[in-house]
């Protein structure tokens, strides 16, 4: 277990050991869920991990995610006429 202070403005710091074994890193989102008297915190993975590999390219670009956006709307796009 570990105890962790909260500071003036409402903000803990997760240890660096907890981070790494459940993958939160800089940047990235985490879920917040209030379950009773308790706080669930666990990370939200981007959509850029779910789809990796799905997509034929001849370079990835820099974000994932708005590469999935734009690829998306073509398809839809193609789709409707």
């Amino acid at each position: 277990m570990n105890v962790v202070r909260v500071d003036s403005k409402g903000r803990v710091l997760i240890p660096k050991k907890i981070r790494e074994i459940i993958g939160i890193r800089e940047g990235g989102y985490i879920k917040i869920v209030l379950d009773g008297d308790k706080i669930i915190i666990s990370p939200v993975k981007p959509n850029s991990e779910k789809y990796y590999g799905a997509f034929k390219v001849d370079r990835w670009p820099s974000d994932l995610d708005d590469f999935l956006l734009e690829a998306v709307r073509k398809w839809w796009l193609k789709k409707a006429t």
